[in-house]
């Protein structure tokens, strides 16, 4: 009977229900108004993805009407904040490029949604709206009308608690239930035992054999069926279809044996290959989940927060260990990291990191504060509410918004192996059957089976991930924080590191300062340490550490209280305007303060003018890092090695002495000025890496290759940079840079590792010297292989220094 397909789904058509809409068949209503929603938002091209690639959309009245609760829908949020709200809603029926489409093109279809971004793995969907245009409720009524109805569990979100999928496990478990008895009742038939009891029942123990391969067959290799079934309506090939045909082969051959009376079949082999499979496939689970947990929660960010103890001393603390009542004092340009109560009359918070809208927005005390804002102008104090989430920070650090336009070359040499494996292998086990047919039945149904499971890709699709997994674990622990896997082969295309000076190759924990001008009085010297206090540039933080001279502590307490900053605003490059306690501070380079100098004069100097008087100048002579021209040495034997610095020339002599000849040094560079020194780099062809303090270098970081940020112990967060590297491990760089060279030839070993074997693997199969059952218990063993080499060669050449 001719049957006819919904146009909108792709479920068949009851002739009575039929509707045609437009020169199109439809099975219902609902498929006909998704149809036309798409129409009229001119969105048809959802169905050039896929044919028939919706669903059927559920009447789901009232439903939802729990959400019209403000105080629910407060639970369900991420982020709220006067006209921006974020939302992840978790979609059961993604599934294919015609999902993703159409839930990242939701504002054309509902005013209010700005952005929605498709977490495949996760079949999430994360929105960004506007409260004020639309409600969560109409976002997800308009889910539902076409098709995406979201799963809202209240309980998770009230309780925090997680569904753990064990299907795996409970697959698993049935599998080797299934596989061992069936083991146990097929002894008789390995050794052809010749005994009156076991002739007359042999017929029921295959039958029984039979039933206990069912639950195994049907239940326990159904992800696999499934699998293959989407691979094959997306026309997009999978390793899951050649393991499933050969399932699928293997009991029909099994159950014809035993029907026909020929033999006991195989199904001793099937039952232990779904087992196998299924327990590899969990291996590869539980070592992803290790890695993951590593990356995500052994203090990822290398940074400290300031805490205000009870005695009002201030000490600085990693982010993880901030719990709920700490106080916290967070300066200009620092990043908020815990949701928390503004205490401070008033602040200026940027959220672009979480939302992409650079306007700040002002906060008044008692303001509830979110997570992932910028603090912009003076110091602010807050009291933290929840304690640090930080995987939340790594989802902030990992925002697409910030993502860089690098090269997948790994990722893409694997996605190609794999596309064009499946049917190559589909080609081999076909040819080999039809050759084998002609010999002997058995053989052949033996060779085709173990060549599609023998072969299996999974050891090699695993390569390059499990190898960027233990990398970025290992560099976590030496305190090296990647944004994500691809900064490593990123990392091993340098030729070309420009460091910034100032907090980067000098230190902000060791200055020798000195004062030159007008004497300060004990109030003047307070005013400016209260400026300073909400600056995090390097020479700002080591002036505000040098200023508590003893002669200040009896008055310090009372004065301080007394005095608020009112104004505070820092010109990157330049310096601080600020107004305090009546007066009006410049705190900055000669030119800001509108000093003349004698330009022969060369040194690193902060000026002081208060109420439009010129005081003075505390003079630098820093402090560079420890093991730099050690460091300097080895990286100038393969690097071009290039020094920007926006101070003045003052130290030109001292880094000439420093570091190796030939070391392109540039003084007075600006902000936008380093940013172009990159791009002209990069214009001749370089690879280049931006070292730098993550302040006034956030231009250039962005524009470089790869752009590492050096972290001392504040919470300067900056998603222009690729890396983070704890200052303390400075002169580590160049064993990092060589790691991640040594990281991609770990890949390249292990893939031609992976083929070796696979070669191997199908000339036994191919040759009919391969049983299905054996070519199961190395499928597994061959993924165990490559996750220890990669993982001994990994931690190998991380100990080579």
């Amino acid at each position: 009977m001719d049957t006819q397909n919904c146009f909108h789904c792709g479920l068949d058509i009851v002739k009575e229900d039929e509707i045609i809409f437009d020169a199109k068949n439809f099975c219902c209503n609902g498929c006909k108004t998704v149809y036309e929603i798409f129409s009229l938002n001119d969105m048809t091209c959802y169905y050039d993805f896929e044919k028939s690639p919706g669903a059927t959309p559920q009447d789901i009245s009232g439903k939802y009407d729990f959400l019209d609760n403000e105080s629910i829908v407060s639970k369900l949020l991420e982020f709220q904040e006067n006209s921006t709200a974020i939302i992840s809603l978790n979609i059961p029926h993604i599934h294919c490029s015609s999902c993703i489409w159409i839930l990242e093109n939701l504002q054309r279809l509902q005013k209010g949604i700005s952005t929605s971004q498709v977490n495949f793995p996760e079949k999430k969907v994360r929105i960004t709206y506007n409260p004020e245009l639309v409600s969560i409720k109409n976002i997800v009524y308009l889910l539902s009308s076409i098709g995406y109805e979201p799963y809202i569990s209240l309980e998770n979100y009230e309780t925090g608690a997680n569904n753990v999928d064990r299907s795996l496990t409970y697959k698993l478990g049935v599998a080797f239930f299934c596989f061992g008895n069936i083991m146990l009742l097929s002894f008789p038939e390995y050794f052809e035992v010749k005994e009156f009891w076991l002739d007359h029942y042999r017929g029921f123990f295959r039958w029984l054999i039979f039933a206990l391969a069912m639950p195994s067959f049907i239940y326990s290799a159904s992800g696999y069926y499934v699998s293959a079934y989407k691979s094959i309506k997306t026309k997009m090939l999978n390793i899951d279809i050649p393991i499933a045909l050969g399932i699928v082969v293997m009991f029909i051959r099994s159950a014809f044996d035993i029907i026909m009376d020929y033999g006991p079949g195989f199904f001793d082999s099937l039952t232990g290959l779904i087992f196998f499979m299924l327990l590899g496939k969990m291996f590869q689970i539980k070592t992803y989940s290790f890695l993951s947990f590593e990356r995500d929660f052994k203090s990822y960010f290398p940074i400290a927060i300031t805490k205000i103890n009870v005695d009002t001393s201030e000490e600085s603390v990693p982010i993880y260990e901030v719990l709920k009542g700490d106080r916290l004092l967070i300066r200009n340009q620092e990043l908020i990291p815990v949701d928390g109560i503004l205490i401070s009359e008033q602040a200026e918070i940027d959220y672009s990191f979480v939302t992409g809208e650079a306007v700040a927005i002002t906060k008044k005390s008692g303001d509830k504060v979110f997570a992932g804002g910028k603090q912009i102008g003076k110091v602010i104090e807050m009291e933290v509410l929840h304690s640090v989430s930080q995987s939340y920070l790594t989802q902030l650090w990992s925002n697409d918004v910030f993502q860089k336009n690098v090269e997948q070359k790994h990722k893409t040499i694997t996605d190609n192996i794999s596309h064009y494996f499946t049917p190559i292998l589909l080609l081999i086990a076909f040819v080999s059957f039809t050759y084998w047919i002609f010999i002997d039945a058995t053989t052949a149904f033996n060779v085709f089976t173990a060549v599609l499971i023998v072969a299996c890709p999974c050891a090699l699709a695993l390569t390059a991930p499990f190898t960027f997994g233990n990398v970025l674990r290992i560099l976590g622990k030496q305190k090296f924080y990647l944004k994500n896997a691809l900064v490593i082969e990123q990392l091993a295309k340098v030729d070309t590191i420009v460091f910034d000076k100032t907090g980067t190759i000098t230190t902000n924990k060791k200055s020798n300062i000195s004062y030159e001008g007008t004497t300060l009085s004990d109030e003047q010297l307070l005013l400016i340490k209260n400026v300073l206090r909400a600056s995090n540039h390097p020479l700002s933080r080591m002036l505000y550490d040098y200023l508590p001279l003893p002669i200040l502590e009896n008055k310090s307490a009372t004065l301080t209280k007394k005095m608020k900053v009112e104004h505070f605003e820092e010109i990157t490059g330049k310096g601080i305007k600020s107004q305090i306690f009546g007066y009006t501070i410049l705190i900055g380079s000669a030119s800001f303060v509108e000093k003349l100098e004698d330009s022969s004069i060369q040194q690193t100097a902060v000026h002081i003018k208060i109420d439009g008087i010129y005081f003075g100048k505390f003079i630098f002579n820093n402090q560079y890092r420890e093991g730099l021209e050690e460091l300097f040495q080895t990286l100038s034997k393969q690097y071009k090695i290039k020094v920007l610095s926006g101070d003045n020339e003052g130290e030109r002599s001292v880094l000439e002495r420093l570091l190796p000849k030939g070391t392109e040094l540039i003084f007075n560079q600006k902000p936008e000025q380093k940013l172009e020194f990159i791009k002209n780099l990069q214009e001749k062809g370089n690879n280049v890496m931006m070292v730098g303090d993550g302040l006034n270098d956030a231009g250039a970081l962005a524009q470089s290759d790869i752009g590492i940020s050096i972290s001392e112990n504040v919470n300067v967060f900056s998603p222009a940079c690729d890396a983070i590297l704890d200052a303390n491990e400075f002169q580590k760089l160049n064993y990092f840079l060589k790691f991640s060279k040594n990281s991609i030839t770990t890949i390249k070993m292990s893939f031609t590792l992976s083929l070796l074997y696979n070669v191997v693997g199908l000339t036994f199969a191919v040759t009919g010297n391969l049983l299905p059952l054996v070519a199961a218990i190395i499928m597994p063993l061959s993924t165990i292989t490559i996750v220890s080499f990669v993982t001994v060669m990994s931690n190998y050449y991380s100990r080579k220094k």
